[in-house]
């Protein structure tokens, strides 16, 4: 029962890291196109968006947005570096519990 349990929280915190740098990777990405974004300021955006937003809406929102997303990926962080130490601690207990 151990063991399966021990696999089941490796396998979870090895998933978490996966998600995590794909997050990561994500947040990289949407960073550049912002940047493209608001140097470029292609009307088409404004259009998507709607009537009555200005670039400065679209830049507080878009900010924002990258906040919340950054701090949801250090949330998980915490959740997969408490996984990641809880499996290595049922590795090093013997089996006789």
């Amino acid at each position: 029962m151990n063991e399966t349990f021990e696999a089941r929280l490796r396998a979870s915190a090895r998933a978490g890291w996966w998600t995590l740098l794909i997050g990561a990777a994500f947040l990289a990405f949407q960073w550049i196109v912002y940047l493209v974004m608001m140097s470029e300021r292609p009307s088409w955006l404004l259009v998507i968006w709607g009537n009555g937003i200005s670039w400065e809406t679209v830049r507080i929102l878009w900010l924002w947005v990258a906040a919340i997303f950054k701090l949801c990926l250090w949330l998980m962080a915490l959740v997969v570096v408490w996984l990641t130490l809880w499996a290595r601690q049922l590795r090093k207990k013997p089996d006789d519990i």
